[in-house]
């Protein structure tokens, strides 16, 4: 199974620690968070991950280069253009479609072996054994690991865990199908994705991997899984209370998880 870190982004919430390194690097227990995560997703029996740079990029291209995670690390650059979580996933499209391809009786292309998206500033101990066999049981599009928590920004489900939605604070509620009585749950920046999203996310836009050549364009996921929630394809929450998670955005939340790891809460 292959996993693709989000790390890219400007961590302004973080300044000003991240005035002069990538979020990425920024330290939590004597480890950064990147390799806070790469060591978890490697403990899951992850072989080969693919970690998106922008911000201090060629600081985090060294890091890469010069420490050993125990798996094959590739590098995806965004050099021009930051393009959020939907462009980047496009951008490494190619990481993740080497080898996910079979050839079916009938001759089409069927793409398999579902891939891992892990926000690099999210601090959890999600089961993420668990949550693949949720994935495969219910062969979804797109399976989100999602908890019963206060967030500004919700999405909402139907009583199949299916998405239907979102609500935001000061914002009109969006909503894709219609359910009686949605509910809501806050997500947590840990997705579980089969290959065939390549062929659906991003229609319309000039990008990599099987939506064509062209110049790519940044754009968030969250409306491309409400688009194809809409459509009928399977954008599914998986409910992750009980387990430990935290934003580690902010320099207040790196402070409570260090309290939290001395509290033994969670572990690195």
């Amino acid at each position: 199974m292959k996993a693709m870190v989000l790390a890219a982004g400007l961590g302004t919430r973080l300044r000003p620690l991240t005035d002069s390194r990538p979020k990425a690097l920024v330290e939590l227990g004597g480890h950064t968070l990147l390799e806070i995560t790469l060591i978890r997703l490697r403990r899951f029996g992850i072989a080969e991950a693919i970690v998106n740079v922008h911000h201090f990029a060629e600081m985090l291209v060294d890091y890469l280069n010069t420490h050993d995670f125990g798996m094959r690390v590739a590098i995806s650059r965004e050099d021009e253009l930051l393009l959020d979580t939907g462009g980047g996933l496009l951008h490494a499209a190619d990481f993740f479609l080497q080898g996910a391809a079979s050839v079916s009786r009938e001759g089409e292309l069927f793409l398999r072996q579902p891939f891992l998206l892990h926000n690099v500033d999210v601090l959890t101990d999600i089961d993420l054994g668990q949550m693949l066999d949720f994935h495969r049981a219910h062969d979804a599009l797109a399976t989100l690991a999602v908890q019963r928590r206060k967030s500004s920004r919700a999405l909402l489900f139907d009583a199949q865990g299916q998405l239907c939605g979102r609500r935001s604070a000061g914002q009109q509620e969006e909503i894709v199908r219609a359910v009686p009585q949605p509910e809501a749950w806050a997500f947590t920046g840990v997705h579980i994705l089969s290959p065939r999203i390549f062929k659906l996310v991003g229609t319309g836009r000039m990008g990599g991997g099987l939506t064509g050549g062209g110049p790519l364009q940044s754009f968030p996921i969250i409306p491309e899984y409400l688009r194809l929630a809409g459509a009928g394809k399977k954008i599914l929450g998986w409910p992750a209370d009980g387990y430990y998670w935290r934003d580690l955005g902010t320099f207040a939340a790196l402070q409570q998880a260090a309290q939290d790891l001395e509290r033994k809460l969670v572990e690195l």
